[in-house]
């Protein structure tokens, strides 16, 4: 996958989690846990971002790895939000989907750099 399709991918996940926070009921629980859904959304794009401006592979390798964590964090609110009931699966599960296609996409880009890494030492 290229840099911008990564980029675009994360983005519109972002935007998508967004929608399902907006759908959560006015109340307390939600309000915590649709700050954390959203933090960590939305943080996955912007540490994809930091790791294409990145200067050293060091850096990039860095900030694709937050971006890992990131996604497992989402998948853990995700799950939260509807095994609690306050979103139907059948709302989120395509998001849930591409929450995982994003941890993989993400877990193959470290273990590469990470196995380059070690080759270089």
């Amino acid at each position: 996958m290229n840099k911008e399709d990564l980029k675009k991918r994360s983005f519109e996940f972002a935007l998508r989690v967004i929608k399902l926070v907006q759908f959560l009921p006015a109340n307390q629980i939600s309000k915590i846990l649709g700050g954390q859904i959203l933090r960590s959304a939305t943080s996955i794009g912007a540490n994809i971002e930091e790791a294409y401006s990145g200067l050293t592979r060091k850096d990039f390798t860095h900030s694709m790895n937050i971006s890992r964590k990131e996604a497992n964090e989402t998948k853990y609110w995700l799950r939260l939000i509807v095994d609690s009931g306050l979103i139907k699966l059948e709302r989120c599960s395509e998001l849930l989907r591409e929450n995982e296609e994003l941890i993989k996409i993400l877990t193959s880009i470290v273990k590469t750099l990470q196995k380059g890494k070690n080759h270089s030492s």
